[in-house]
């Protein structure tokens, strides 16, 4: 089955090959030749995942699942939130947006995060929700080069590494994506046993 993961990101499209099935053929946007730029104007990430997966379906009839993350902290009241790949302006910029993050960090006490991940699947003419979340806290430096995002700032709970300094094969297991993607994983076996 070929199914549509609604991301231009290469990163995100290898992490998530090594987690699905193997009767499925997993594709990009940019192997089905989508180049638009998707807007995401919802103000939840379910909302976003919902827009992005809805949008492939109904322009290239195919079966699609998209996500959205944020990365939410109390102490900033929620932010960055549905708006952490854009938290520091409309270029996607991870650096600028740890950055912008670690200066309204500055002050603050409770430096308390979670990453959470709603998954969007439209298949068989019908859509369904994953979702996955981890705790964690930002650090005050960036650490490591592996991952993406917010990974060198975000130490989860029960780690002193950062998600970039983890091995992929332990951020698999942990992460907030890597548990909506097991929980998609589990309901398309499901669906194969039948």
């Amino acid at each position: 089955m070929k199914l549509v993961f609604a991301t231009h990101n290469p990163s995100k499209l290898k992490e998530i090959q090594q987690l699905v099935p193997p009767y499925i053929e997993l594709v990009s946007l940019d192997m089905i030749g989508c180049t638009t730029d998707i807007p995401e104007t919802a103000i939840t990430l379910e909302g976003n995942a919902k827009i992005k997966a809805n949008f492939i379906t109904n322009t290239y009839q195919l079966p699609c699942f998209a996500d959205d993350t944020g990365l939410i902290l109390d102490s900033l009241n929620g932010e960055p939130g549905v708006y952490s790949a854009r938290y520091a302006g409309l270029e996607n910029d991870s650096n600028a947006n740890m950055d912008k993050l670690l200066v309204n960090l500055r002050n603050k006490k409770n430096r308390d995060a979670y990453f959470n991940t709603v998954i969007a699947l439209n298949l068989n003419g019908k859509t369904h929700i994953f979702e996955g979340r981890i705790d964690g806290k930002i650090i005050e430096t960036k650490k490591g080069n592996n991952g993406f995002g917010y990974d060198p700032i975000f130490q989860p709970n029960g780690y002193e590494e950062t998600f970039a300094q983890l091995p992929l094969s332990i951020k698999n297991e942990i992460s907030h994506r890597a548990l909506a993607f097991k929980k998609l994983t589990t309901y398309l076996n499901s669906i194969n046993d039948k």
